[in-house]
């Protein structure tokens, strides 16, 4: 016979179960179906000569929920991600990466109102540039060979991401407010601007960026040093301001992924995700008894 306390675990495991199939609900809710403990472990904002920026007063941090190991369920507990780990992963940092983190972090606000980002339900979609692809992909767990990384169609996006909550069903645009954009002849796909004042003018940041990033240019080794720091001091100028001043988001209405990427660049016949497949598994009725000797 079960306790009343084994039979909830295991109502709960099965309606777990079934949640995770529901169209328009969440895989969890917290507090209700899933208690998740987050900000147990400090996030790492010690600034380092390769991430400086991470100290900065609104450089994002990320509470991620995981499953444990690769058969398991969900782990009780987040662990943070911050703008450093993000650079470790990249091999450097650079506007790129750190732009991209933040459009997410401002799409997440709506993806996930309770701040747990669930990488377990996460689909993702950039541009071509490592910068921002290597963001949506750590902060994700998105993959091309599970056909839930993708590259957008339309190159006017290149410059954005679009994030996707496959148990919801919502998709979310995001991407930098016009005044901090920064690519030569490359729109920016959303209405809104920035009212702050950046430190550095995005015009002359164009102009060097068509002299120095122009493949079989020869820029001057002052122009090379200048475009870099320029970008160091762009990133450190945006992160002291609310990231809501710098980047927006929308919903995407009746969003189907095959509008949105390039099918060029896809896997023909895309490997099946199993590190998720028994995430709301139901626990045991009983513990383990380990038989005398």
């Amino acid at each position: 016979m079960r306790t009343f306390l084994q039979q909830a675990m295991w109502a709960l495991g099965v309606f777990m179960c079934m949640a995770g199939t529901e169209a328009a609900e969440p895989t969890y809710k917290e507090g209700e179906t899933i208690f998740v403990e987050t900000g147990v472990e400090a996030p790492d904002r010690s600034p380092t000569w390769y991430a400086s920026m991470v100290a900065k007063p609104y450089a994002p941090v990320f509470e991620m929920l995981a499953t444990q190991g690769t058969q398991g369920r969900y782990y009780p507990y987040t662990y943070p991600v911050t703008l450093k780990d993000l650079v470790r992963f990249h091999g450097h940092d650079c506007e790129g990466t750190t732009s991209a983190a933040n459009a997410a972090w401002v799409a997440f606000k709506i993806l996930f109102p309770d701040g747990i980002i669930d990488r377990s339900v996460l689909w993702g979609i950039s541009g071509e540039s490592p910068c921002w692809s290597d963001a949506v992909a750590f902060l994700t767990g998105a993959r091309l060979q599970y056909g839930n990384l993708g590259f957008f169609k339309d190159k006017r996006y290149s410059h954005a991401i679009v994030l996707y909550r496959e148990d919801t069903k919502m998709a979310v645009l995001a991407t930098w407010k016009e005044g901090i954009n920064n690519i030569p002849g490359e729109p920016v796909m959303l209405p809104g601007k920035v009212t702050w004042q950046p430190k550095v003018t995005m015009k002359d940041v164009e102009a060097l960026k068509a002299v120095v990033k122009k493949a079989g240019g020869n820029p001057t080794p002052y122009q090379v040093d200048l475009m870099r720091y320029q970008q160091w001091a762009h990133i450190n100028d945006i992160l002291e301001h609310p990231l809501e001043e710098s980047y927006q988001a929308k919903v995407i209405e009746n969003f189907r992924w095959e509008d949105w990427i390039d099918p060029a660049k896809t896997l023909a016949q895309p490997h099946v995700r199993t590190d998720t497949r028994l995430k709301n598994y139901p626990y045991r009725d009983r513990p383990v008894v380990v038989p005398a000797q």
